[in-house]
């Protein structure tokens, strides 16, 4: 397979890419300094022990990250724009048999470095091609006690930089811990939050203790975990990228180093329910995740860089990918007839699916999900909407898709598009493994994934793009504040697409109309929830709810995005173009303010702008009213954005 572990191991790239590929010496694209025994200046040398370091920098000379070995013990530190990202940490794998590779007795047995500059083309995402352009540098090592011989690259891109382990040879490992540590320069304040938690920005030695007897107990984060710096402007988001067979990452805040984080691979899952792996057991040559950090000198920036995470992902699998098509989704209640209408209100609102959620089959924890409850004729309501251009996706919970061979085979042949699944444990080895098998057999079928729950972003969608989403954060459906909403785009959404089903209009949110209209343009969701707890009956007078051809209008894939503005849980703005037309969202926290949003990505001509904006406050924010204006509007034209407290905007922008 494509995604299998060894091929996930880059050989050296072949010289012969003109344009693509340069090798450079020491002195023109890699800082390399050596103690007693130097290395040459060609792209690949050998060493005995001896102190070193070697940087590797970013194309456009934006991001460096340096590895180095001290003493015979291994660390790396990171800058943007000569500024310290991450300072001086460690770096390291601890194996069951309690041998530490990387803390002492490292030597350097070869040392390769390449440059690479090439673009590809996603089935969708945020943009419609991708620069993949990066500076590599690898050291061959080898542990002088065990003999054992393994590898580390780093790499530097215009984005953030990456960093993983190698295991080499031919045989089995077992990883019992990795040693990676983050140190933070001093004042720099991390958004942690474990599970579906709120956000809690402190400093990197203060994440608070969590956890049960029956799940990973500590001061732990989940990723992705944004960092913000002293002086404001340098944002940086920790991710991680091609996660196979291996246990998801989380970090922990290190006792008497208030600036440091520590990698913590998990042992249980996410909510504890399934069986504890301390250790992690590998067939070799085998390659840990990415360990990413994606950056940027201003908050906005980041938000633009988030593609990293998808650079490092192994490529696409999947020949065929013509059956992949994103888009927006309804949930239909339990009956027949909720299906029909749902199939109706679909094609009058411009969605693409109906899903029928938890209990279609019957007791939501049930493990048999081939057979749908009376009150369901499921041939009926799957054919109706086949007719009508319409996709069926199905709610499962996990204990039901144990064999989803058969499972997906039986909704396939029933017309099923889409496979939610729910209550996912994420977290170990094996949770991982049964994550991607459930992607890959999906795809199979032909069917999209969206998980729920506990599960977190890799970058699989790039080598499974059936993978059209995933939940892993404090869902909309649960109403949380504003300031909230403004934080995902600097953090979760940035490991990758994140279903964040969109409540318009509901009494319970805390957040204006527009405010959850600009979502759909904010957030990346290539599967996007629209109109959660509503039956098609509560728009049927269209006069009430003026926000519904903007639902209507805007796609959830993209051919060119670009954050506009932005301050992690203060404000943001996204515009996002699909064909020629551009989507833009702005929302702010519990202050009302006003953004200017300069045009300039515009193309030349003149655009009419149909802006949804928030009228005079209610009461509470969801009574504030949405106003609706045309204005016309150019590439030199400057939108003053206003916006109630917990409010936004939404604008299409279409050419003339």
């Amino acid at each position: 397979m494509a995604d299998s572990a060894s091929q996930a191991i880059p050989e050296q790239p072949s010289a012969g890419a003109p344009g693509r590929l340069s090798r450079r010496g020491l002195l023109t694209g890699a800082a390399v300094t050596m103690g007693a025994a130097a290395l040459g200046a060609g792209a690949a040398g050998t060493a005995a022990a001896a102190d070193a370091s070697v940087t590797a920098t970013a194309p456009d000379g934006s991001n460096t990250i340096t590895m180095s070995l001290t003493s015979g013990a291994l660390s790396w530190s990171a800058k943007r724009r000569g500024v310290t990202v991450v300072d001086t940490s460690a770096l390291g794998l601890e194996l069951s048999n309690g041998t530490v590779l990387g803390a002492a007795g490292t030597v350097i047995t070869n040392y390769q470095h390449w440059t690479i500059d090439n673009t590809w083309t996603p089935v969708y995402g945020r943009n419609a091609t991708v620069r993949d352009r990066y500076q590599e540098m690898r050291w061959n090592l080898q542990d002088t006690a065990s003999l054992i011989n393994f590898s580390i690259q780093i790499r530097a891109y215009p984005t953030g930089v990456a960093f993983r382990y190698v295991l080499l040879g031919k045989g089995t490992a077992t990883i019992a811990d990795e040693l990676t540590t983050f140190v933070f320069p001093d004042s720099t304040l991390v958004y942690s939050a474990r599970d579906e938690d709120p956000y809690n920005p402190v400093a990197p030695g203060s994440i608070p203790s969590t956890g049960t007897s029956t799940t990973d107990i500590g001061p732990l984060t989940d990723l992705p975990l944004t960092a913000t710096y002293a002086d404001g402007s340098l944002i940086a988001c920790i991710c991680e990228s091609s996660r196979l067979n291996f246990p998801r990452l989380m970090l922990s805040s290190v006792s008497g180093q208030p600036g440091t984080l520590a990698a913590y691979l998990m042992e249980h899952t996410g909510r504890g329910s399934d069986r504890v792996q301390t250790t992690s057991t590998v067939t070799t040559p085998f390659a840990t995740p990415w360990r990413a950090v994606v950056t940027g000198s201003t908050h906005a920036e980041l938000v633009d860089n988030a593609e990293l995470v998808l650079n490092l992902a192994p490529a696409s699998a999947l020949a065929d990918t013509s059956w992949i098509k994103p888009g927006k989704a309804f949930r239909v209640q339990l009956t027949t007839a909720a299906g029909m209408a749902g199939v109706d209100f679909a094609v009058a609102r411009g969605l693409q699916f109906i899903e029928y959620d938890g209990g279609w089959y019957g007791d939501v924890r049930g493990t048999d999900a081939t057979k749908p409850i009376a009150e369901i004729d499921l041939p009926s309501v799957i054919s109706y909407a086949t007719s009508k251009g319409i996709g069926v996706i199905l709610y499962v919970d996990r204990v039901a898709a144990a064999n989803p061979d058969s499972l997906f085979s039986l909704y396939k042949s029933w017309g099923v598009k889409g496979v939610k699944l729910g209550f996912i444990n994420d977290g170990t080895q094996a949770m991982t493994n049964q994550i991607t098998n459930w992607v890959r057999t999906a795809a199979k079928y032909n069917l999209l994934m969206d998980m729920h729950d506990n599960v977190r972003p890799f970058g699989y969608e790039r080598t499974y793009p059936n993978w059209v989403n995933m939940e892993g954060v404090r869902g909309n459906e649960r109403f949380p504040t504003a300031s909230h909403n403004v934080t995902l785009p600097f953090a979760r959404n940035i490991g990758g697409p994140m279903d964040y089903t969109i409540c318009y209009g509901q009494s319970r949110d805390r957040t204006t109309n527009v405010h959850q209209m600009a979502m759909a343009a904010v957030f990346y969701q290539p599967l996007n929830f629209l109109y959660w707890y509503d039956s098609p009956s509560r728009y049927a007078n269209t006069s009430n709810w003026p926000g519904l051809p903007w639902f209507d209008a805007i796609p959830t894939t993209w051919d060119q995005s670009r954050t506009l503005a932005g301050s992690i849980g203060q404000h943001v703005a996204v515009a996002r173009r699909h064909g020629d037309t551009w989507y833009v969202g702005a929302m702010t926290n519990e202050t009302s303010r006003t953004l200017s949003l300069p045009l300039t990505f515009l193309g030349s001509g003149t655009y009419t702008a149909t802006v949804y904006a928030d009228g005079t406050p209610g009461t509470s924010p969801y009574q504030t009213p949405v106003v609706v204006s045309t204005r016309t509007v150019t590439s030199a034209t400057t939108l003053d954005v206003a916006m109630a407290p917990a409010g936004g905007q939404a604008i299409i922008l279409k050419p003339s």
